[in-house]
C-alpha cells in the first residue's frame, strides 16, 4: 500500500513537470505566433536575415526539447533521460553564444536608426535574460545528482528564457495586436522598466510551482523561491541600472566586439 501510494505520488509529480514544460512552451510559441511565425507563412516578415532565424530556430527547439526531457523523466526512462542531456548541454552552449551575437546586432540595428543610448540600454534584457538563463543551467547540470534541485533549477532556467516572450506580449499589448511586418526591431527599444514587468509576468511559473510544492510538501523548495528572488530582483535592477554610464560603457565593450 505505501509503496502503490508513493509511485502515484511520484507519477503525479512527474505530470506536473511536464505540463508546466508544455505551458513554457505554449506561452513562448504563443507569444511569438502574430510577430514572427504567421509572418514567415504569409511572406510578410520583413528584416529576417540568416542569424536571426538560426537564433529562432535553437530557441524554439529548447521548448521541444525541454517538453522531451520532461515527458522522459515522468515515465522512468532517466537513462535516456541522461544520455539525451549530454545534447542539452550541446544545444545550450549554442544557444549561448548565438543569443548573444543577436543581441549586439540588435543594439548596432537600434543606433543605426538613431536611438542612441537608448539603444544600449535595451542591451541588458536579451544579455540578462540569457545570462540567468546560463546560470540556472549550470547550476541544475551540477546538481545532477540530487533531482529535487536539478528538475526545479531546469524549470527555472527554462522560465528566464520567456523574458523574451514576455517582451513580445509587451508588444502586442502597446501596440494593439501589431500588424503585418510589425515587431519589435521594426519600432523603438522597449522603455526601461519593460524588464521588470515581463520578469513578473514570467514569474507567474515558478509561482505555481511552489504552490506545487505547497501543496504536495508542506513548502516551497529552496529553488524556486531563489528562482523567483533572481529573476524579479535582475528585472527590477536592470531596468534601473540600464540607463546608468557605467552600463552604457559596458555595452560599448560588447559592440567593439568584432567591429
Amino acid at each position: 500500500m505505501v509503496a502503490t501510494t508513493l509511485n502515484q505520488a511520484q507519477a503525479r509529480t512527474g505530470y506536473f513537470y511536464f505540463w508546466i514544460a508544455v505551458g513554457c512552451a505554449l506561452f513562448a510559441w504563443g507569444a511569438f505566433a502574430t510577430t514572427y511565425w504567421t509572418q514567415l507563412a504569409a511572406g510578410t516578415f520583413v528584416g529576417g536575415f540568416p542569424l536571426m532565424h538560426l537564433h529562432a530556430g535553437l530557441f524554439f527547439s529548447w521548448t521541444v526539447f525541454f517538453m522531451w526531457q520532461t515527458w522522459q523523466a515522468r515515465n522512468g526512462r532517466l537513462e535516456h533521460h541522461r544520455a539525451w542531456g549530454v545534447a542539452g548541454v550541446s544545444l545550450a552552449t549554442a544557444m549561448l553564444v548565438i543569443g548573444l551575437a543577436l543581441a549586439i546586432h540588435s543594439v548596432r540595428d537600434f543606433q543605426a536608426q538613431g536611438y542612441g543610448d537608448r539603444a544600449r540600454s535595451f542591451f541588458i534584457l536579451p544579455f540578462t535574460g540569457i545570462g540567468l538563463f546560463a546560470l540556472f543551467f549550470v547550476a541544475a547540470v551540477a546538481n545532477v545528482a540530487r533531482p529535487d534541485w536539478h528538475k526545479r533549477l531546469m524549470v527555472t532556467a527554462t522560465v528566464s528564457l520567456l523574458a523574451a516572450a514576455a517582451g513580445r506580449v509587451g508588444f502586442l499589448l502597446a501596440t494593439g495586436g501589431g500588424g503585418p511586418g510589425m515587431r519589435p526591431g521594426t519600432v523603438a527599444p522597449p522603455p526601461q522598466f519593460a524588464g521588470f514587468q515581463g520578469s513578473l509576468m514570467i514569474s507567474l511559473f515558478l509561482v505555481a510551482g511552489a504552490i506545487y510544492d505547497w501543496r504536495t510538501r508542506g513548502r516551497p523548495h529552496p529553488a524556486y523561491l531563489i528562482g523567483l528572488a533572481t529573476i524579479v530582483g535582475v528585472g527590477y535592477l536592470g531596468s534601473v541600472i540600464s540607463v546608468t554610464p557605467p552600463w552604457l560603457h559596458f555595452v560599448d565593450g560588447w559592440l567593439a566586439l568584432g567591429s
